[in-house]
């Protein structure tokens, strides 16, 4: 039983450092904030998926702790000029629960290849309502996009802004979820574990 609980955490471990050497892959950073990464999730879901929605919880929450610094310090998240009480909530929602979400990729993971896609594509979905929710309600989010897209409403401007990375990470995430658990040559690596 120890040996088990030992290399789930190192499992975790391993995860969690692959999730973060990936959030700093960035294919796309989009002129108005906002990046596509190399299936920065991945890891974390996959986690997920293999050990349960309680371990996935717990893995992406100290996921959600190191963006959360990374955002600190290679964003500059304390320099944005927000009121206390609006940095404390986007440290909430834009990092703590919009990244402790994803371990929930695994709650139906069970029910073969179509349950962990299933689980793996809500995780990332809970994750951009958060994104949303920031940009409604702690920056009230408005304004030009891009030439020809501008809007007073701070729910479809946080909707297409959030969309337009989250999207392609969703696309991206569950493309290489069905790959992982599909091919023979990862089905001792990608098999769910109890």
């Amino acid at each position: 039983m120890r040996n088990k609980k030992l290399q789930i955490l190192i499992e975790g471990a391993i995860m969690v450092a692959l999730a973060t050497v990936l959030s700093l892959i960035k294919f796309s950073p989009l002129p108005w904030g906002g990046s596509i990464t190399l299936l920065s999730m991945l890891p974390i879901v996959v986690f997920s998926i293999r050990r349960g929605i309680l371990c996935g919880f717990g893995v992406s929450f100290v996921y959600a702790l190191l963006q959360l610094g990374l955002g600190i310090v290679f964003d500059g998240l304390i320099g944005w000029g927000l009121t206390p009480g609006m940095l404390i909530a986007c440290m909430i929602f834009d990092y703590i629960l919009a990244f402790t979400v994803l371990g929930i990729a695994g709650m139906f993971r069970t029910k073969g290849l179509a349950g962990q896609v299933a689980g793996a594509a809500i995780a990332i979905f809970l994750r951009f309502i958060s994104h949303i929710l920031s940009g409604v309600y702690v920056f009230a989010s408005a304004g030009k996009l891009w030439d020809g897209f501008e809007t007073d409403n701070s729910w479809l401007y946080s909707i297409v802004y959030n969309a337009s990375y989250m999207l392609p990470e969703l696309i991206f995430t569950i493309a290489a979820v069905v790959i992982i658990f599909r091919l023979p040559q990862f089905k001792n690596i990608s098999s769910v574990k109890d």
